[in-house]
C-alpha cells in the first residue's frame, strides 16, 4: 500500500488500522513490532508518522499462523467442483474458519475432512479459502484446492472481477425502487468489533440494492450487489440508510423477533470466469429453510423473483 496526501502525518499503527479493517489492532501492532509490516523495506515503531509516498508492506502475523486443522465430518453442501476448485452453500450458524474461541466445528475443519488437499492450501488456519461470510450469513463460497488457484481467485476478487448477489429481509419500506449506497467502511472508533460508516477515514465502500418484494408489515425483500467487500458491508450500509437486516443482533437496533433467528442475508449468487478453464460459471445457492420460512411468515408465498432460489 501506498500512502497519499490524506494519510500525511499518521502514525504507522493508526493508518493499518484504518485501511486494514479485518484485523484487530493489537494483531496490526505485534506484526509492526516482530518487523512484519515494514515502511519501504525497513522496520518502524508504531508511532512511526507516515510521509507521502511511504510504501506500507509486509505479512500480518496472526495469533493462529501455527494453528493446526483437524478434519472433522461436517456435512457440506457441494454446488460445484473441479479439481481446481470447489463452490458450496454455507448454512447460517457455521463459523467459516478456526480462531480464538473456535478451534473446532467450523467449516474449514469440515472441508479438510472432506479434501485433505486443501490443508495445505495457504493460510494454516485458512486452508482454501478465498473469501468469507459472517457466522450467521448463508450462502455460496469459493474454495481454491491449490496454490495457483487460489492466488487466482484471490486477484479476482480483488480486481472485482466476480460478481456478488445477495438477498436481504430488511426494516421498513424503502422510498425508491432502487439505489446505491456509497459510503466508507471503517472499524468502529469505540467498540473495536464493530464496523461502522466513517466518512473521511474508511475505505470505499459501494453497494446497490432492488426491491424485489414489499410486505404489509413494513419489510423489504432486497437484491444486492457489492462492488466491493468490506466487512460486513451490507449489514452497515443497510443500517446507515435507515433499513437494517432484520434479525442483525449487531446493527439492527431492535428488540430480538423470534421469526428472525439470525441475520437474514444470504449470498445467493457468485459469478465469475474460471481461473484454469476460463468457462464462465454462475453458482447458485438455494435459501436455508429459516430464510424461506421468514419469507414465507412476510409474504404469505415466496415472491415469483426467488423462485428459483428454494
Amino acid at each position: 500500500m501506498t500512502v497519499d496526501g490524506r494519510m500525511v502525518g499518521i502514525r504507522f499503527d493508526h493508518f493499518l488500522v484504518q485501511t486494514i479493517p479485518d484485523f484487530s489492532r493489537s494483531i496490526l501492532v505485534s506484526s509492526i513490532r516482530c518487523g512484519a509490516l515494514k515502511v519501504n523495506g525497513h522496520e518502524r515503531k508504531s508511532s512511526y508518522r507516515l510521509k507521502e509516498g511511504d510504501r506500507v508492506h509486509g505479512l500480518i502475523r496472526t495469533e493462529d499462523a501455527g494453528l493446526h486443522v483437524e478434519p472433522e465430518k461436517i456435512p457440506l453442501q457441494i454446488l460445484f467442483e473441479d479439481q481446481s476448485l470447489l463452490a458450496l452453500s454455507k448454512p447460517p450458524g457455521l463459523v467459516v474458519h478456526p480462531g480464538s474461541g473456535n478451534r473446532s466445528g467450523t467449516l474449514v475443519n469440515g472441508l479438510v475432512h472432506y479434501c485433505n488437499a486443501i490443508a495445505s492450501v495457504g493460510d494454516n488456519a485458512r486452508p482454501g479459502i478465498v473469501h468469507r461470510l459472517d457466522k450467521d450469513t448463508s450462502g455460496v463460497m469459493l474454495v481454491a484446492k491449490d496454490e495457483r488457484v487460489l492466488r487466482l481467485l484471490a486477484a479476482d476478487f480483488k480486481e472485482r472481477r466476480v460478481d456478488k448477489e445477495y438477498l436481504a429481509l430488511v426494516h421498513g419500506i424503502l422510498p425508491e425502487k432502487s439505489g446505491r449506497i456509497v459510503a466508507a467502511i471503517g472499524r468502529h472508533p469505540v467498540n473495536r468489533q464493530k464496523m461502522a460508516v466513517l466518512e473521511g477515514a474508511g475505505r470505499h465502500a459501494a453497494t446497490n440494492w432492488r426491491v424485489v418484494a414489499e410486505a404489509e408489515e413494513r419489510f423489504s425483500l432486497l437484491s444486492l450487489t457489492i462492488e466491493t467487500g468490506r466487512t460486513h458491508q451490507i449489514r452497515v450500509h443497510a443500517s446507515h440508510i435507515g433499513h437494517p437486516v432484520a434479525g442483525d443482533a449487531v446493527y439492527g437496533g431492535r428488540p430480538r423477533d423470534p421469526r428472525f433467528p439470525r441475520q437474514m442475508l444470504h449470498a445467493a449468487r457468485l459469478r465469475f470466469v474460471h481461473p484454469i478453464t476460463k468457462n464462465p460459471l454462475d453458482i447458485v445457492a438455494p435459501l436455508w429453510p429459516d430464510f424461506v420460512a421468514a419469507v414465507e411468515q412476510l409474504f404469505g408465498e415466496i415472491p415469483m423473483k426467488i423462485q428459483g432460489l428454494v
